[in-house]
């Protein structure tokens, strides 16, 4: 078949999938969906997640695409292939897992379609994916390239499927993370995997075992990011913001290839390269995976007298360790006798506390006795950073200062689980340095540098800790410029940190 026609066949034949993914989709009621996890991935999303595989020299290739809904994925990678040039295959051997036998169907007519006019040999499995490729994962590498769109679904610690996964090996929450995982043990070395899975595994301590995996199994060799995160899979009505990511098996690591678009139709695409260590920060044992959206430097990054770490000015900083499900018995929604407040961000706007404040879900006080004391702070000036944001808002850092006249005879004060808490040895900071720190954390440059490293919508402790700060006694001139003034601007704040700088 010359490539002309065959591109036009293939055209054809994902088209006929993205059809199908469509109709199959409206037939799959939205209990059913989230019982499987099942999002159908879009043809231009498909097509973009194949035109990540590197061209390739081999004459024979072996796919494995877990969680192949009605194939739009494998049909993009064939599409590819039937187009001719970068893959040289003499010959495909595909093996697609899709549980749901409705699905299955449409993905084996797909499929049959395609090996009606191509080298190609299917299997279609009907098996579970865990089960299967745990039993596997002590063979050889099987396949050269995979590409995945796998299920999103936390995994209960006590079912069977974490604890097959415990004995090969991989500690992880979610069937997303469990499938990239298992298909990596499943790759030849050098073998390439591309897969689009929600970007939660980039940050949180959840998620660490299996960054962890993934960095030692293989090398990170391109991200891309959708600005809008109401788009990439519309047509499901997914809200999750996702990454498509491409990992090479036991590969060498270097630069990272990061690339952006607004939505599925990639046409304002930008791609750059930037090195790992600003992927994954030297030292960081959390491992957390920094998306930078542009290249150079940041300010924050360009401002020499930006050098000390927290440790250097004395200060930790800590979540709030005031987990509220956990202690609902302790929590009053008012204050009573013997409650001592307990601090949200939703008591938190600009320069102001706002406690106790009516309209809190769960309340404004925790009971002080034996079960609660370890978990409360003594009454005392903090710098606090709410850990939670809309990737809407205007800001990602937001800080304030928690003042103890605000809570007048109270001997301890909670911090619930959002908020991230600045401290000295758990235990109030000095008024002024409070205030600078809130007066630094709020400059345009900390928040530049957050949404540069932190596309996701969390502040964690940990990436407050990657900070370079001021030193403590620049924090303290910085906080006592602060309070001399009833009101901060944005451009004060910023105008400020420039004169430090300077």
């Amino acid at each position: 078949m010359d490539s002309r026609a065959a591109q036009d066949m293939a055209i054809q034949i994902l088209d006929h999938a993205g059809s199908a993914s469509k109709e199959a989709a409206r037939g799959i009621a939205l209990k059913r969906k989230s019982q499987l996890g099942q999002f159908m991935t879009p043809a231009p999303v498909a097509r973009f997640m194949a035109s990540l595989f590197p061209a390739s020299a081999l004459q024979s290739c072996t796919l494995l695409d877990a969680g192949a809904g009605v194939g739009a994925l494998t049909c993009a990678f064939l599409d590819r292939w039937a187009a001719a040039g970068q893959f040289q295959f003499e010959e495909v051997e595909v093996e697609a897992y899709e549980i749901d036998a409705a699905l299955r169907g449409h993905l084996e007519t797909t499929l049959a379609n395609y090996a009606a006019r191509l080298p190609l040999t299917t299997r279609v499995l009907a098996g579970d994916f865990i089960r299967e490729a745990a039993l596997q994962r002590m063979a050889s590498g099987r396949f050269t390239h995979a590409i995945l769109n796998p299920p999103y679904k936390k995994i209960n610690s006590l079912s069977d499927h974490r604890l097959i996964l415990r004995q090969a090996g991989i500690e992880t929450v979610n069937l997303y993370s469990a499938f990239v995982a298992l298909a990596l043990t499943l790759m030849k070395p050098g073998g390439q995997l591309v897969a689009i899975i929600p970007r939660s595994f980039c940050n949180g301590p959840y998620y660490r075992p299996f960054r962890e995996f993934l960095l030692h199994h293989a090398s990170l060799q391109h991200m891309h990011l959708f600005a809008s995160r109401t788009k990439a899979f519309k047509e499901d009505e997914v809200l999750q913001e996702n990454v498509i990511i491409r990992l090479e098996r036991g590969g060498s690591q270097g630069p990272v290839v990061v690339s952006n678009s607004t939505d599925d139709s990639f046409a304002d695409l930008v791609t750059h390269e930037h090195p790992f260590e600003r992927i994954v920060f030297p030292g960081d044992p959390e491992r957390f995976i920094h998306v930078p959206t542009s290249l150079g430097l940041t300010a924050l990054e360009l401002c020499a007298p930006l050098r000390c770490s927290l440790p250097d000015i004395g200060i930790g900083v800590s979540t709030g360790p005031v987990v509220d499900f956990r202690l609902l018995e302790h929590i009053h929604q008012q204050p009573a006798k013997g409650t001592v407040p307990l601090l949200y961000p939703g008591h938190f706007a600009g320069r102001s506390t706002q406690w106790p404040k009516d309209g809190m879900k769960r309340g404004n006080a925790i009971k002080l006795n034996g079960d609660t004391e370890k978990w409360l702070f003594p009454n005392g000036f903090y710098t606090v950073v709410r850990r939670f944001s809309s990737k809407e808002e205007p800001r990602r850092v937001v800080a304030s200062v928690v003042r103890p006249d605000s809570f007048p005879g109270a001997p301890m004060l909670g911090f619930e689980n959002h908020l991230n808490v600045f401290h000295e040895d758990k235990h109030g900071l000095p008024e002024a340095l409070a205030y600078g720190l809130a007066a630094f954390l709020n400059t345009t440059a900390v928040d530049d540098h957050f949404r540069r490293f932190n596309g996701h919508t969390q502040v964690n402790a940990t990436d407050l800790r990657q900070m370079k700060y001021p030193d403590r006694r620049t924090l303290i001139a910085l906080g006592a410029w602060a309070q001399s003034h009833d009101a901060l601007t944005q451009a004060m704040l910023d105008d400020q940190l420039k004169k430090l700088a300077g």
